[in-house]
């Protein structure tokens, strides 16, 4: 794309202030923040903005939506956003079943971890006595209230979205189908990511997948993500579709991660048309003077923007 690249790893301040002081054209954050000993996190697109310097994806005030599930889910339902039922739980907080606010079954998982970190068969509870002893295990391990959602019975889904030059979004919506357990649970947990024992596949059914585009593009847009972010979307057996979590940090190994395998499935993006993508939207924003002549050419049937046409056109004048 005629810019030259340098990684950059970053444990303490003097590895960012070396980056001020090469003042790049953009900067690709592989993190959300660092942490340093004895002091506050760095939240990495903060620093770089407050220093001037571009950077690829959302500001920190949306990043949050990642970090905390709780937040986001709050957040869109006050926007009319379907979201799971959930309440929040710490050991010794319920003292029988009763004063639980939703009925079993119900699924257990950490309030702010990634990669399925903390989720495996025990987080699907059907009595107390188990969900205590995962609000336990899951308190002790991550030190954080434990996030507690009506159990979905449905099919699983992850959308990825970009944002593009046009102002027009590529809306990637797959399937995720995790392996069937021994005890006959679907659950795309912690151990199953690892493994890549899941199977991504194409939604055939047209209906269905403008169902779970068009929530993830309300998602997307209602949080305020720029450039890029992945919706997660679960389905229960009636039909009916909500919202997960979103990742605004997502993985981007090759030949693995949600995002890349997502564009690949439905648009046939290769990995290398993903990161042009996601590379143009942020090196858009830098002044003219200080990019190379070269451009990309990039294929116009990737612009789908029909979702984002179907969800401009419903909300009116709103």
């Amino acid at each position: 794309m005629g810019h030259a690249v340098k990684l950059n790893v970053c444990k303490i301040k003097e590895d960012l202030e070396g980056i001020l002081k090469r003042k790049p054209d953009l900067v690709i954050l592989a993190v959300k923040y660092i942490s340093l000993k004895d002091e506050d996190d760095i939240w990495l697109a903060d620093y770089f903005e407050q220093h001037g310097i571009n950077y690829i994806g959302s500001s920190s005030e949306v990043l949050k939506f990642d970090s905390n599930k709780v937040l986001a889910k709050s957040y869109l339902r006050s926007k009319g956003i379907k979201t799971a039922n959930f309440f929040n739980a710490i050991p010794g907080q319920y003292k029988e079943e009763s004063e639980l606010p939703i009925k079993f079954p119900l699924f257990l998982k950490p309030m702010d971890a990634a990669n399925g970190n903390g989720v495996d068969d025990l987080s699907f509870v059907t009595n107390f006595l188990d969900f205590e002893s995962k609000v336990l295990s899951l308190y002790e391990l991550f030190n954080f209230p434990v996030l507690v959602e009506e159990y979905l019975d449905g099919r699983e889904f992850t959308v990825a979205v970009i944002n593009t030059l046009n102002g027009g979004l590529i809306v990637s919506p797959i399937e995720i189908i995790p392996p069937e357990s021994r005890n006959g649970l679907r659950i795309l947990g912690e151990k199953v990511k690892t493994d890549d024992s899941e199977e991504l596949k194409k939604i055939e059914d047209q209906e269905i997948k403008n169902r779970v585009g068009k929530l993830a593009i309300d998602s997307f847009l209602n949080l305020g993500v720029r450039d890029f972010g992945r919706i997660d979307i679960k389905a229960n057996k009636r039909g009916h579709y909500f919202f997960m979590e979103a990742n605004l940090v997502p993985g981007m190994t090759c030949g693995s991660s949600y995002f890349p395998k997502a564009c690949e499935i439905e648009h046939e993006l290769t990995y290398d048309k993903v990161l042009e993508l996601l590379l143009e939207k942020g090196l858009s924003r830098v002044p003219p003077t200080a990019q190379p002549n070269k451009r990309i050419n990039l294929d116009t049937k990737f612009f789908d923007t029909t979702f984002l046409e179907h969800f401009l056109s419903e909300k009116g004048a709103q």
